[in-house]
């Protein structure tokens, strides 16, 4: 690993297919190993050719614009155009969330918990044009009785196959980041009741003796329920409920990383990030709390939540050819890791596209 700063330097040798395969065929220079759980160095390599097949063998080109960096960004921001589809979702008259009809109609059994109901419609409504609106019913009062009430219900519709992907993780509903809330949603159903659902991603980096950064990815399992494979910070979460913004970073930096509490309080938080993605009867409405933590040049991560199949740290430049020639980044990760390029001058204001991709980092409600 990187025991010194020229050990950053070093060339891998890959196999891909039962080839070894330099990695200066495709112009690139991988700085440090891989390092997984448990993993030989063979089986680590082949992490490192998986990454490297992105690139053509005859050598990656890149855009002069930003046009790839917008692209990234578009990915998390898509189905505006059937947002008006959705029914508003209302707690104590309060609008936490959008619901599709089509997934509505599954929730309409639940009399004893969900009421379908006619409400008073706002022609200034950005969203729904019904004057339909699913609410709680009027017995649960109580947040601990909402939440129960609320996911047994749910549960029921995981077993049905209808939510997919249970993760015994819950998000708070609430209508600002902070605010009390009004009950705890599992995780899995959270884009199917459009709440707004938070998170933590820490951009984990290294800089050498010459002041060259390097930024640390993680190649997530493939057993992860979303985005199999694909790349990933060294550390990121969902805010689950009970739990402060700067705790759930430390927590997540020793389930994911192995990066010890002295370390990881040095983390900073520098950014937000926001997105509104419609996908189907799933409605993402997120925002992304962004940390920078210098790592030492002879840190070695090490999952322990068996969530991470792999870490490679690379050279910042190359992290911007993987964006700009490949979709290999987990779509939001990729828009945590454009605002640490733009907040350390890999991007440009005199670069087309500049202070679009600056705007469209913040499209969902930063609240």
């Amino acid at each position: 690993m990187m025991s010194s700063p020229s050990s950053l330097d070093v060339l891998l040798q890959v196999t891909l297919i039962g080839m070894s395969v330099s990695t200066s065929a495709y112009g690139l220079r991988l700085p440090a190993l891989l390092t997984g759980n448990s993993r030989s160095r063979d089986s680590v390599s082949k992490n490192v050719c998986a990454s490297m097949s992105m690139y053509s063998s005859s050598g990656a080109s890149f855009s002069s614009d930003l046009t790839p960096y917008i692209n990234h960004v578009k990915r998390c921001n898509r189905g505006k155009e059937e947002r008006k589809s959705f029914v508003p979702f209302l707690v104590d008259n309060v609008k936490v969330g959008f619901i599709h009809p089509s997934f509505m109609q599954h929730l309409i059994p639940f009399s004893d918990v969900f009421a379908v109901t006619k409400g008073k419609r706002d022609d200034a409504d950005s969203y729904a044009l019904s004057d339909t609106v699913v609410t709680l019913h009027h017995d649960l009062k109580s947040e601990a009785d909402r939440t129960s009430s609320v996911n047994r219900c749910l549960k029921t519709l995981n077993e049905k196959g209808i939510i997919p992907g249970w993760r015994d993780e819950m998000y708070p509903v609430v209508n600002s980041f902070g605010a009390s809330p009004f009950f705890s949603l599992e995780r899995a159903a959270v884009p199917y009741f459009g709440t707004k659902a938070y998170g933590v991603h820490m951009n984990g980096f290294s800089v050498d003796s010459n002041g060259k950064r390097y930024l640390w990815v993680a190649r997530r399992s493939m057993n992860k329920q979303t985005f199999p494979g694909m790349l990933d910070h060294v550390v990121a979460g969902g805010q689950s409920v009970g739990l402060s913004v700067r705790e759930n970073v430390i927590k997540e930096c020793e389930e994911e990383a192995s990066i010890c509490q002295e370390i990881a309080e040095r983390a900073l938080p520098v950014s937000a990030v926001s997105y509104e993605d419609i996908d189907s009867s799933r409605f993402k409405r997120d925002v992304l709390f962004c940390y920078d933590l210098e790592l030492p040049l002879d840190f070695k991560p090490f999952n322990q939540d068996g969530e991470v199949d792999s870490f490679m740290v690379l050279p910042v430049e190359e992290i911007k050819q993987i964006l700009e020639s490949t979709e290999s980044y987990k779509p939001n990760c990729a828009l945590v890791v454009i605002d640490f390029l733009i907040r350390h001058g890999y991007i440009a204001p005199d670069q087309p596209g500049y202070l679009e991709l600056l705007s469209s980092l913040r499209q969902g409600e930063c609240s």
